[in-house]
């Protein structure tokens, strides 16, 4: 049965309470609670009902990047730029358990939808599974060249997709690790992939703006949009699986009707670049983070709900015509200057060697010709 259509989204919730820009957020499958994650290493934990204090959880020791409730909701993961993973215990007391993921940023975390694993994705190149209890290394993908910026389960658990800065989306078997497919449409780094709720089809945002869905059985490529004015950051699925959700560099938030092909409603709620947005289990609400000062998470009203005093605007219209912001590819470009000078440091060793093999067989063959000379 189709779900009705997110009508009139307006703006029923504003919370602040992190002090830099919120990089991720995740609902419990009761939507009871909603998880954020940002830039200033703290994970919130907040309550729908009105006037419910939130939790801040501390202990990571750099920006969270990554938040995801386990399906019981009795556990919620986070990564981030540490090389961590701290599996938590949603409660006033907030303990968690810490584990040593990556070697490098850790980008994304997400839990099988039986609870049992959980799978992570890093700026070393590599995609990570593990099992829940005990955080239990299984086994990793490793044939992406460049950074991974996101992985998830199929809802089934059979498969996994990754995205990468290496512009591929990978779709891998779980049970023989091997990489079933690659898709290589993007024209730019790929940040951010997810299934649909039939697990029949993925949707990727890429950086070159646009937003591309796949079947993945056939492999072929189904819809593509291209409604934003900068990088798409992130995507969620409504779970009727009629409507997709996008956050922008823009500033923007799209909502798509999957079934006709079409921009339904473009908000604007954020001051900055849109960095995270994820459907509540239910469809009910949407939540979404972003770079503004002073960061927000937003709540649309469902149908029949009427309209708060603090609205967005919510007619169908063009992608508006705004200046790129460099904010969120700073981090990245950070990155990559660091890899060029890694490669300029090993060309450099190359080079040397290269130079003393070259001073020695020249000095052979002097050895040589003087032997040779009467």
């Amino acid at each position: 049965m189709a779900a009705p259509c997110p009508e009139d989204p307006s703006l029923e919730r504003h919370f602040k309470g992190h002090r830099d820009a919120v990089t991720c957020v995740d609902f419990s499958f009761n939507t009871k609670q909603l998880a954020s994650g940002s830039m200033d290493s703290c994970l919130m934990v907040w309550h729908m009902k009105p006037q419910s204090r939130a939790y801040r959880f501390v202990g990571h020791k750099d920006a969270v990047t990554c938040v995801n409730f386990s399906p019981s909701g009795h556990l919620l993961a986070s990564g981030s730029r540490d090389k961590t993973v701290r599996i938590w215990v949603p409660n006033v007391k907030g303990e968690s358990t810490v584990f040593r993921a990556h070697t490098a940023t850790v980008r994304s975390v997400h839990f099988c939808s039986d609870g049992q694993s959980l799978v992570t994705a890093s700026d070393d190149k590599t995609v990570k599974v593990w099992s829940t209890h005990r955080q239990k290394f299984l086994f990793s993908l490793s044939q992406h060249i460049n950074w991974v910026r996101c992985a998830k389960f199929s809802p089934d658990g059979r498969l996994i997709v990754s995205a990468s800065d290496d512009k591929t989306v990978k779709l891998w078997d779980k049970t023989s690790r091997e990489c079933v497919h690659s898709y290589c449409e993007h024209g730019s780094f790929v940040t951010y992939v997810d299934f649909h709720p039939s697990g029949t089809c993925i949707a990727a945002a890429s950086m070159d703006n646009t937003v591309k869905v796949w079947d993945v059985r056939t492999h072929r490529l189904l819809q593509h949009y291209q409604l934003h004015s900068a990088a798409v950051n992130a995507l969620s699925f409504h779970p009727s699986g009629n409507y997709l959700v996008t956050a922008s560099s823009d500033s923007t938030l799209k909502i798509l009707d999957l079934m006709e092909g079409r921009l339904l409603y473009t908000l604007h709620g954020h001051q900055g670049p849109a960095t995270t947005v994820a459907f509540s289990r239910t469809g009910e609400y949407f939540a979404s983070g972003g770079s503004d000062e002073q960061p927000e998470v937003d709540f649309p009203i469902p149908p029949g709900r009427g309209r708060s005093q603090e609205s967005v605007q919510s007619q169908p219209q063009e992608p508006i015509s705004m200046p790129q912001t460099l904010t969120s590819t700073l981090e990245h470009i950070v990155g990559q200057l660091d890899v060029l000078t890694q490669t300029v440091s090993i060309l450099e060793q190359r080079l040397t060697l290269t130079e003393d093999k070259l001073k020695q067989c020249l000095e052979n063959q002097q050895l040589i010709m003087q032997r040779t000379t009467p």
